[in-house]
């Protein structure tokens, strides 16, 4: 009888290790992700690969240019200008446009070469804390990030990060960098024209210019604000509030501030 108990308690032992591990990993992941839901990032993983080898084929930056504000400090055509740009499905995702990956995939298989189908926050997750490549572990690691990142942090956090550390050019990260770089005011400032010209670049911040737009970038900055209108400007915003509501009623689980969209910005208006 002895013997028989033994590949029981083995097993038992075995799944404890495996337990214990991942009790470990998410506790880890805790750390790195929860801290941010509440403080401003003092630096990120591309603003660090920036400073020391460069990003986009540019040159290592001897001073990155990174200038935190408060979502209230952001124009509300700039939130809605890289959700038209970047992410239209970005209120109703949990972190994995599965739509988007499964026409990506499906565009590799018959062209073979397919189209990014990262979202907002997939991409947030690579600037913060990961390497530039194309690797199948950074994209695992990615993707397990993504969905920490949206099961504790609301959608409008997400969104305010974001702005607050992506690129825009070349050693510049973060909106209020990059308005005052290139157009000389404060992110709060910004007309829609200006964000959707900035968030035009973002496929490749370092080829494409705000300064200087070529025209992809003008035919970019085009489509962008045609997009934006048709999202419905400050009423989209106005209607994520409602969707966090339905969202709230149906999936009481999910942080009750998700989907709610830069409400209430000191009463700014978007220009169109």
């Amino acid at each position: 009888m002895a013997r028989r108990k033994k590949p029981k308690r083995g097993k038992q032992r075995l799944l404890q290790l495996l337990a214990a591990l991942f009790l470990t990993f998410l506790s880890a992941s805790l750390l790195l992700t929860l801290p941010f839901r509440w403080l401003a990032p003092p630096t990120t993983a591309f603003m660090l690969h920036a400073g020391s080898a460069g990003l986009g084929g540019g040159q290592p930056c001897p001073d990155v240019d990174y200038v935190w504000v408060d979502r209230e400090a952001i124009a509300p055509a700039m939130p809605l200008a890289v959700i038209a740009a970047e992410d239209q499905r970005f209120p109703h995702h949990w972190g994995l446009d599965t739509g988007a990956i499964a026409s990506a995939l499906q565009e590799r298989l018959t062209n073979g070469r397919g189209r990014g189908a990262s979202t907002l926050s997939q991409q947030l997750v690579k600037n913060l804390y990961l390497w530039p490549d194309q690797s199948w572990l950074r994209k695992g690691v990615e993707a397990w990030l993504t969905v920490l990142l949206e099961l504790t942090w609301s959608k409008q956090r997400i969104l305010e990060v974001y702005l607050n550390v992506v690129q825009f050019g070349e050693c510049t990260f973060g909106v209020q960098a990059a308005s005052r770089r290139f157009f000389q005011k404060n992110a709060a400032a910004l007309s829609d024209r200006q964000a959707a010209r900035l968030a035009a670049v973002l496929p490749g911040p370092v080829i494409y210019r705000v300064d200087r737009p070529g025209e992809y970038v003008r035919q970019r900055t085009d489509w962008i604000l045609e997009q934006m209108k048709q999202l419905g400007g400050n009423a989209y915003l106005r209607l994520l509030s409602a969707t966090e509501h339905a969202e709230t009623v149906r999936n009481p689980i999910k942080m009750t501030e998700n989907f709610t969209l830069f409400r209430g910005l000191n009463g700014q208006k978007l220009d169109n």
